[in-house]
């Protein structure tokens, strides 16, 4: 690994000054204590402009340490722009070693999207979050979300959620679908697909939102309940594969792309680069992390 002592003597380690890293983790202490509490936060300036990424990456340089193995996808990818940039950010800042590998990996910082290979007790999962409030959809004002947080009074959302049953026969939610977070909080998962919320669910590793435009910080510790919403006779249901498989691979108990070739002809391929490599290399995978298809339950076939 080439060494990068030029830029890390240049600024404080990880960029961030350290009572500004203290204060993040004073505040992501607060959000592990109350699952799904949205905690504010000061979200310090940083060399990329808020909503690219700057509350993840305030998560991530807060608590990263030199011994810490780092791995950054955006939209499932290793290789787009944005996780290209933040990676090198990051190692310029830190000297810490990355990799793309999900297993190897202590803080994985992600893009909306959960990787397919089941998390451990020793990661750290840290999501970019452009808009924490579930609840913007229906009440525009800050201070009244704080109350109906605050009063556990979500009238409005289920409401909502019927309004779309009745006009459309479903809940018309794909992306950052709500959930309750430890009986108590409605929380927005960040943009992930619905495939992915099950896997926060009892989830062994930890769990971080960071929003630098909104300036709010909130947590799911391991192992806390996370449902998404659902009705008695309309239940949750993510994103259905099975009648489509990945053309690199045939797999298809995985989140697909949608790709389109020059020919016109559509195909799909297995979101998660690392796991699609693992994949087509005929390499092991120790788990699925999607625990709603009880298909997946056994892991890889």
């Amino acid at each position: 690994m080439v060494e990068n002592k030029k830029y890390v003597n240049k600024y404080n380690f990880a960029f961030i000054d350290e009572a500004t890293k203290k204060e993040i983790r004073r505040k992501l202490l607060k959000a592990v204590a109350i699952p799904g509490y949205q905690v504010p936060y000061s979200s310090p300036e940083m060399p990329i402009s808020r909503g690219w990424g700057t509350g993840g990456l305030h998560v991530t340089l807060a608590i990263i340490g030199k011994a810490d193995v780092f791995k950054i996808i955006d939209q499932g990818s290793d290789a787009s722009v944005n996780a290209c940039n933040l990676r090198e950010f990051v190692h310029m800042m830190t000297n810490c070693k990355t990799t793309f590998d999900t297993r190897e990996a202590t803080l994985i910082q992600t893009r909306h999207r959960v990787t397919e290979e089941e998390l451990n007790e020793n990661q750290i999962y840290i999501y970019q979050v452009p808009q924490p409030e579930p609840l913007r959809g229906v009440e525009r004002y800050e201070n009244k979300t704080r109350q109906m947080h605050g009063e556990a009074d979500y009238a409005k959302m289920w409401v909502s959620l019927y309004e779309q049953i009745v006009r459309h026969g479903d809940i018309m939610l794909g992306a950052g679908y709500p959930v309750k977070v430890n009986d108590r909080y409605i929380m927005a998962p960040s943009p992930i697909p619905k495939w992915d919320c099950p896997n926060i669910n009892q989830s062994k590793a930890l769990h971080l939102f960071g929003a630098g435009r909104e300036k709010r910080l909130y947590a799911v510790p391991p192992h806390t309940k996370v449902e998404p919403l659902e009705f008695e006779d309309v239940q949750f249901h993510p994103e259905d594969f099975s009648t489509r498989a990945c053309f690199k691979t045939g797999y298809n108990k995985v989140y697909l792309d949608e790709l389109y070739f020059d020919d016109g002809t559509r195909h799909f391929v297995i979101n998660d680069s690392n796991f699609l490599d693992k994949m087509v290399n005929h390499e092991p995978i120790k788990q699925h992390s999607n625990k709603y298809l009880s298909e997946l339950k056994n892991g890889t076939e």
